[in-house]
Formats: C-alpha cells, structure tokens, sequence
C-alpha cells in the first residue's frame, strides 16, 4: 500500500431503514410510512451549499453515502445530490463515489440506476453467508438475495466490496474459516470484516443482559481473528486497516481520507465533519433526528449542533487514533507538526521493546505503525503515546 495525501471528501448520511438491526447503534430510523424523498435530497443540496461556502476551492475525491440504508434513496435523490457536490466543488477525475447497500431484491433493483447517476463503488451489508445467522441478526434477505446482488453489483459497478461480521453466537473457527473462503470467491479485491460487539442501547444489549445472547470468549474471539487474517492475506486481501481488507490498489479512497487525517464535509442528520477553515480545524456534527435536521436546513441552511474548534493537542490525538488504525501507521513528522509535541522517544522506545509498534523511514520521514500484537490492544497502544 502506497501512502499518499489524505485528501478531501464528502460523507452522505441516509438515516432510514427499512427495520432496525439488533446488533446496530447508529443513528438509523425507521419510518413505516415513507419519507419525501425530494424534500429531503433538497435539503442535503441545501446543507452542502453551506458547507461550500465555508470550505470553497477544494478538489473532491471521494464521496460516501453511507447510512441508515442509502439504497432506499430514489436514484432520482442520489442525482440530486452528486448534481450539487458538482455544482459547488471541482470533481477529481478518478473520484470514487460509493454508496452502502442492502443485498436484498428491492434495493439490487435499483443498481443500474445508482450507477447511471454516477456511483461507481457498492459497498453491500451482506454480514453473513448462511441463513441461521443472518436471522439472528435481523437481516432481511437472505443468502440466496445475496449472491444475486454480489453478482449484479460485479456486473454493474466498476467496484464492490461487502461487510462480514464475526464472533457470531455459536460460530467456530472451522466454520468461519470456509465462511471467509466463499466471500473471497465473491468479493474480488476488497472485504469490510468486523467482530459483532455489544453496543448500548440495543436489541442485543438487552438480549447480553437478560443471559439470552451469548459470544465467544476473548480466546475464541481471538482465535476468530486470527483466522481471518491467515485466510485473507493468503488470498492478497491483506488488512490495510484494522477492520478492511484489499488486494494492493483497491483500499477504500474514501475511508483513506478518515484515517490520513484529511478533510470531509458530512452532510444529513448525525453526520460528522472534520474541516480547515480560516486555518482552524473544526469538527462538525449534525443533529440526529431527521426530522428535526430537516427543519433546522430549511430554516438556518445546516443542521448543525456542534461546530468545535480542535486545539492542537486534540488534533494530534485524533490523528493518532485514527492513522494507527492504518497498516501504514503515522506519518510521526506530520503528527508532531499538528500536534505541537514531540512524541516521547522513552514510551516509543517502550512500546517498540514490547513488540507493540515499529518505526520505519519511508524517504526522509518517519513512520510509526502498529505490529500486529499492537493492533490487538489498539487502544491501550494510543493511550500511552497520546500520554
């Protein structure tokens, strides 16, 4: 993986699902009755203009409708949106436009026509290759509704990748082994794997606290983790991030942008921002309810609630979190440069004694990345050295 510049994106939050899944903590809603979807696509234009004015001049390489369920937005809404990114921002010849997807056939029916507006990357919620445990975790298609996405998205997106979560009740490594070697066979150059964890405020929280559900161990767990790096780096998916896996050159541009540290403008309710403007980097987030963000954009413009100067020492820790998630680590020139601080060469040379993290010259910088016994305690590793 060859490093690069963190770039500038836009992030386009689709906060409505068709049902709730126990697992999921996001800020999704679900609304039985529908949404107008025109007056909502006018509001995100009218957040973006906002944004535009704030930030003018920047190049956009990436764009992410994320979610919620993007794929329920009419394709007319997805070109009303690209249609005012356009309007406001130069757009980067290579620029990567993704939209997140649920694999079952009422969305897949809307592939062409997302691609004809202009996304040319899928990113689909398939989770879990057999039936039993994509009912326990409330997906609605199953493995058959699948595979005929997979397929149609191949066929139709000039990229593809899809989610996996492990650590499912019941699993053993056997089973996610062969689970993983089907999704390599249909993922071609780029997979999202994340361990299933409980999150507050979810069906499955209650279910954990009620002894009703029940993961692996921490042992099993690792052992699950393990299996999924032996089984993806020997098919080229090497982890390019902690939770991402893909074949050299097919890393998620967008996603690049988070962990490099670059800018993004994020637009719809509960999205976050990170921008520089006037010199200052801020940190934006917008109101959850979408509702209430929607008459907050049509009365003021943006649904903005927070909108936070970062002072050096939270940008440096930001940076931290985030590039040390990367197999590429930090670029430790640029960190000391945003952070004003000089990293402790005695809790480097620590962490380093322990096999936690390596430094290495790429040119005349310097790089410090996570091993993999680091990336395993992730947070305690940022911990000490944000210290």
């Amino acid at each position: 993986m060859i490093t690069g510049e963190p770039g500038f994106g836009i992030y386009v939050h689709w906060p409505f699902c068709a049902s709730k899944c126990p697992y999921c903590d996001f800020n999704s809603h679900v609304r039985p009755n529908g949404v107008d979807q025109a007056r909502f696509a006018a509001g995100l234009a009218k957040e973006l203009a906002h944004f535009a004015a704030r930030v003018p001049g920047r190049t956009v390489g990436s764009i992410f409708f994320g979610g919620g369920t993007p794929s329920l937005m009419a394709p007319k809404s997805v070109e009303t949106v690209l249609e005012a990114i356009a309007k406001h921002w130069s757009i980067d010849e290579g620029v990567e436009i993704t939209l997140e997807a649920n694999p079952s056939s009422a969305d897949a029916a809307n592939f062409t026509a997302y691609r004809a507006a202009g996304v040319n990357r899928l990113s689909l919620g398939v989770q879990a290759l057999n039936d039993r445990d994509l009912k326990r975790l409330g997906r609605l298609h199953d493995v058959a509704e699948a595979l005929d996405a997979i397929a149609l998205a191949r066929r139709t997106f000039d990229r593809m990748s899809f989610d996996m979560i492990y650590a499912r009740p019941d699993q053993t490594v056997a089973e996610w082994r062969d689970e993983l070697k089907a999704a390599v066979d249909l993922a071609a150059d780029h997979l999202s794997v994340y361990q299933l964890t409980i999150e507050a405020e979810t069906r499955f929280e209650d279910l954990w606290k009620a002894g009703k559900l029940v993961l692996p161990d921490h042992d099993l767990a690792a052992d699950l983790w393990d299996a999924t790096h032996e089984v993806l780096d020997a098919a080229g998916l090497p982890a390019y991030e902690t939770s991402n896996h893909a074949a050299p050159g097919a890393e998620s541009r967008h996603n690049l942008v988070y962990w490099r540290y670059g800018e993004y403008v994020g637009v719809g309710a509960g999205a976050h921002g990170r921008l520089v403007e006037k010199g200052e980097r801020r940190a934006t987030a917008t109101e959850k309810n979408p509702e209430k963000w929607l008459r907050l954009v049509e009365a003021h413009g943006h649904g903005l609630v927070d909108d936070e100067f970062l002072t050096r020492e939270e940008q440096g820790d930001e940076y931290l979190l985030m590039g040390l998630r990367l197999t590429e680590g930090i670029d430790l020139d640029r960190w000391e440069e945003i952070s004003g601080r000089v990293l402790d060469p005695a809790r480097l040379a620590d962490l380093e004694a322990h096999g936690m993290v390596e430094t290495v010259r790429e040119g005349n910088r310097r790089r410090v990345r996570a091993t993999a016994s680091g990336a395993a305690v992730l947070d305690a590793v940022v911990a000490d050295l944000a210290a």
